[in-house]
């Protein structure tokens, strides 16, 4: 079992910053990947960006790259979520995920554990 905590949503106005953390605990030690995934009012959940957990590897969305950068934080079980100019249709319930098998990472079905969410809100 792995618990993942997500924190650091809130509101900001469009073009501001917000970095989102993912604490992770229990059994990291089979994880593969760690996956951020958004979800809209009445849309699906979509993949964000993703990291390799015990080696480099980083993967974002196209409409993600550029704007969002992933990270681990070394020495700690912890995957951060930079995000930077924030635009209103970034407003979404943020979850981080994780994989503990190799393969696809970009569907949320593929995942085998998944944090509470932190909302995220951002104004015009």
């Amino acid at each position: 079992q792995v618990q993942l905590v997500e924190s650091g949503g809130g509101m900001v106005p469009a073009g501001g910053s917000l970095k989102l953390s993912c604490a992770a605990s229990g059994d990291t030690l089979n994880t593969y990947f760690i996956g951020w995934f958004r979800q809209a009012p009445g849309k699906e959940r979509e993949f964000v960006a993703g990291i390799l957990w015990s080696a480099p590897g980083t993967h974002y969305a196209d409409s993600m790259k550029g704007r969002f950068i992933i990270s681990k934080v070394n020495g700690q079980n912890r995957v951060d979520l930079q995000m930077n100019d924030l635009h209103p249709e970034d407003t979404a319930v943020y979850y981080c995920a994780s994989k503990q098998t190799l393969g696809r990472v970009i569907t949320s079905a593929d995942y085998h554990y998944w944090g509470q969410g932190t909302r995220v809100t951002v104004s015009a």
